[in-house]
């Protein structure tokens, strides 16, 4: 698991306290305008969907608010937008299919938006964005003032590439309801990815004004972190890293989903900006919340192997290649090991196996391992480029550089890449 479906996954380890503390302040009256008819009669169900959406606004995910949505189809069972929220928030693929089938079974006595946004969300589940993005424009011209639309269109709007229809977007859903840090923080993101590196902070900082009490809401934070390493400002990221990881641990984050990703995301800035040895303690430190937290086994030996591969990686840097290579060994023997699961790591072994023997100088092997990696990741493209520019394959590094300028999702591996991948590019294509 990469870090940024880590975030994913992290963002739902919310205590139920922080959802009170959200539902209290309870949904915003809704502007006047053309918006969706909820298709209940239930006045409990009504509210929990309110309750649901700002929590979702406020970086509030996880257990509490599946118990919110599981209220409204409580209150109403043939609500079909409460399946589609219990599907939303089920902690399991299993769990959420059953609700996802009884929400499609269900559509056809739901309002014509619900209907239609709910098939919308269900082909992009289904990695069909390209048949999902007309049903969202289409329904952000019948409901203009829709808010979920605005942000479902936005993010869809991103992700295939249209970075100024998700600027406006996201623009106009602060302007209907800029209270809490959800919108802010996508239009942070947006600026950035657009090299409005100042302009997207200010946005971040506004998000994090705009949040809950006692909430220490990731999105926000790490933006604000990416932003400064966009910029080469390691040491203002790594103190925004730090602020979010005592924040976290101050809100009682802990207890649902340990802090190791954010001491991991301050190694990999360490790491990547020159400073190994620092890296190190901090792989190694997060662990220790791993260890004891009540993540299951398989998710905790997942992790182990995580500060393997980030001290192997280190160690690389620090001209140690033969210990590191047993923290790639290490890695390769858990993988084989670990059955139909392990199987899913395998390109974790080849994207260490690709640094390391960049780091040694052997680009052909660096290149063959690497394209056997994830290359949908940024700074694994950023290896593989690597290696076809020191090789003299210049053709190939201009595709590869090419490939990380055109990614359009806001993560660490893109923030780390997407500089160099400029720089290479400009100056390779005036040689």
């Amino acid at each position: 698991m990469k870090l940024r479906k880590t975030l994913a996954f992290a963002g739902i380890a919310f205590a139920t306290t922080m959802v009170a503390a959200v539902s209290a302040a309870n949904a915003s009256p809704a502007p006047a305008g053309k918006q969706f008819t909820w298709t209940t009669n239930s006045p409990v169900a009504r509210e929990a969907t309110a309750q649901v959406i700002r929590a979702t606004e406020s970086f509030v995910f996880g257990p509490p608010v599946f118990a919110l949505a599981k209220k409204a189809i409580d209150a109403d069972p043939n609500y079909a937008f409460g399946y589609y929220l219990c599907s939303t928030y089920a902690d399991s693929p299993e769990d959420s299919k059953k609700y996802q089938d009884r929400a499609v079974e269900l559509a056809k006595n739901a309002s014509d938006g619900e209907r239609r946004y709910m098939e919308a969300v269900f082909l992009i589940r289904s990695q069909q964005i390209g048949k999902a993005l007309p049903i969202l424009q289409d329904l952000h011209k019948t409901y203009p003032d829709e808010r979920v639309v605005m942000m479902m269109l936005g993010q869809a709007s991103q992700n295939s590439g249209d970075l100024a229809a998700a600027k406006e977007l996201f623009e106009k859903a602060v302007k209907a309801d800029g209270s809490t840090p959800r919108a802010l923080t996508y239009l942070g993101n947006i600026l950035a990815l657009q090299g409005d590196y100042a302009g997207a902070r200010k946005v971040y900082k506004r998000a994090l004004e705009a949040n809950p009490k006692l909430l220490a809401p990731i999105g926000p934070y790490v933006g604000l972190a990416y932003s400064y390493v966009y910029e080469a400002r390691y040491d203002e990221a790594i103190a925004t890293l730090k602020t979010l990881k005592d924040n976290y641990a101050k809100a009682g984050n802990n207890a649902n989903f340990p802090e190791v990703f954010i001491w991991n995301a301050i190694a990999r800035v360490y790491l990547e900006s020159g400073r190994p040895a620092e890296a190190i303690p901090f792989y190694e430190g997060g662990y220790k919340s791993v260890e004891t937290s009540n993540l299951d086994p398989v998710e905790k030996q997942i992790w182990f192997g995580r500060v393997h591969h980030g001290k192997g990686r280190a160690l690389a840097k620090l001209g140690k290649a033969r210990e590191a290579w047993a923290e790639a060994e290490l890695i390769k023997k858990m993988v084989d090991e670990g059955g139909e699961r392990g199987k899913e790591f395998i390109g974790s072994y080849h994207y260490i196996a690709g640094y390391l023997k960049l780091e040694e100088g052997d680009y052909a092997k660096a290149i063959e391992h690497m394209k056997q990696s994830d290359l949908t990741d940024p700074f694994h493209m950023l290896i593989l480029a690597r290696a076809y520019d020191k090789a003299g394959d210049k053709e190939n590094a201009i595709k590869s550089y090419e490939a990380i300028t055109q990614s359009t999702i806001p993560t660490m591996e893109r923030a780390l890449s997407f500089p160099e991948a400029t720089k290479r590019l400009k100056a390779l294509r005036a040689a």
